[in-house]
């Protein structure tokens, strides 16, 4: 996303082809784990893809982010290079971080990109630090943090969210609810249906989207964003939404019951956005099939030549190092 992109200028198609973009993606770091070529976990985030986006379409380039170790694509959308992505899970030197961070911390503060963070929670407060180091400033960016449902009971949500409601900072709190903290059902490990009732405890704002529909998670993140900017305070959006693969790369999610799994898999935003381009005649199918397919191969091409990047020098473990 350029400097001149500003919220809610991407285009129901354009959003659509990112969220392309990232499922293979995605489907191209299994093959490549599969292969032996990705050392260290993965978490993938098939099914999420609306989340990122839509957020991403709302941003401003100077605004920040946070987000998980599943934040292959928050990094995508908000413009990384595949290649580079690519290069940086395999751990070759042409990474995004030279192949020093691999698949959970893919970070580019120059596209905003402030961290993907291997524990739970802990991007959280360094977004909360963010906002107010933005409100210090007057520079007038705002701190948009991503974390699933298992983050909201651990101490730094709450902490975060306590100390961004003293200081009205300029943080937007995006859960991705998913409905699974790691391998356990929110219902077995959470006593409230809704996890923006928890706002209510630091008199914050809060609401709840369909994550799954791109267009209203644009829509409502451009508004969401544009008060919290106009210094109305922090906020907690909840995006309902569902990933399709298991919680890590070997992780065949047998416990969730196959109804269920059916359920969502019918409301794959991909699909649903499929779905609008043809009924809003934005794309006839004959096109969209060929748009999908270039798309892939764009995908796949970029992992062959990171596949070929060198590995790091010996000697670069120093570099990037505080002393």
């Amino acid at each position: 996303m350029s400097d001149s992109t500003t919220a809610g200028t991407i285009d129901l198609l354009e959003m659509w082809k990112r969220m392309v973009l990232i499922r293979e993606f995605e489907a191209t770091v299994q093959r490549l784990y599969e292969k032996g070529l990705v050392h260290g976990s993965t978490h993938l985030c098939d099914g999420q893809e609306a989340v990122a986006v839509g957020f991403a379409a709302a941003l401003q380039a100077s605004d920040y982010s946070t987000y998980t170790y599943r934040g292959h694509g928050h990094a995508l959308a908000r413009g990384m290079d595949p290649e580079a992505a690519f290069a940086e899970i395999l751990g070759r030197a042409t990474g995004v971080n030279h192949g020093k961070g691999g698949s959970m911390h893919l970070t580019d503060s120059r596209l905003g990109l402030m961290g993907s963070f291997a524990i739970v929670g802990a991007g959280l407060p360094v977004a909360v630090g963010l906002g107010r180091a933005a409100q210090m400033s007057g520079d007038n960016r705002v701190s948009v943090t991503f974390f699933g449902d298992g983050a909201t009971n651990i101490g730094a949500f709450h902490e975060a969210m306590n100390l961004a409601a003293v200081w009205r900072a300029p943080v937007v709190f995006v859960c991705e609810n998913n409905l699974y903290g790691e391998y356990s059902r929110i219902d077995l490990t959470t006593p409230v249906d809704d996890i923006a009732e928890r706002a209510s405890s630091y008199r914050m704002r809060s609401i709840v989207i369909d994550g799954n529909d791109v267009a209203e998670v644009r829509d409502q993140a451009t508004a969401l964003i544009a008060e919290t900017r106009a210094g109305k305070g922090p906020i907690l959006v909840e995006c309902k939404t569902y990933r399709q693969r298991g919680h890590s790369r070997s992780d065949a999610a047998k416990y969730r019951p196959s109804e269920e799994v059916e359920r969502w898999l019918a409301r794959d935003p991909i699909v649903i956005t499929r779905a609008q381009l043809l009924d809003q005649a934005v794309i006839g199918a004959d096109e969209i099939d060929r748009t999908e397919a270039e798309v892939q191969a764009q995908v796949r091409a970029a992992a062959a030549r990171a596949e070929t990047a060198p590995w790091p020098n010996p000697e670069a473990i120093t570099g990037d190092v505080y002393a």
